[in-house]
């Protein structure tokens, strides 16, 4: 009876880590803004359609995160999208030109903004708001284009 207790224990042991390890992997998975820091500036863009952008998800300027997205709301004038990022103190120096668009972590994937550095010798600041943006590219909408048009001619 004394061998099977230790096995008993030795699989509960290794059950627990296991759980402990999934929950570990989920969290880190799902934390996109633990890596910007406390000192933050923000800035905002408008766009016609953000797709399933989501708060927290990340902003990146060629792959590298430098923010994450603080809030999505709608301007009920112009009913484009106004999205908030928080942008990493650390990176202070991008020009005010900036252009931002909404693209999708491989082909199914998560969406996140992405910021294309201008040539501007001012920089932007706290409150400043990115004017050239691209919105998402809907995959539906893409592929009810290619759908209904491919036996369309021109007549000329």
């Amino acid at each position: 009876m004394r061998a099977n207790y230790k096995v008993e224990f030795a699989s509960g042991v290794f059950l627990l880590l296991g759980i402990a390890a999934l929950v570990w992997l989920a969290m880190r998975a799902t934390d996109y803004g633990q890596d910007i820091g406390d000192e933050t500036y923000t800035i905002s863009a408008r766009f016609s359609n953000v797709g399933d952008l989501r708060n927290r998800a990340p902003v990146k300027i060629g792959g590298v995160t430098v923010g994450m997205v603080e809030s999505i709301s709608l301007d009920p004038v112009s009913f484009e999208a106004v999205v908030d990022m928080a942008v990493a103190s650390r990176f202070d120096e991008i020009p005010d030109d900036t252009g931002a668009s909404i693209l999708t972590s491989g082909v199914l994937g998560d969406r996140y903004i992405g910021l294309e550095p201008g040539g501007s010798p001012d920089m932007l600041q706290d409150g400043d708001e990115l004017f050239i943006t691209q919105s998402a590219i809907v995959l539906e909408q893409v592929i009810s284009k290619y759908m209904f048009n491919t036996g369309a001619k021109e007549e000329e």
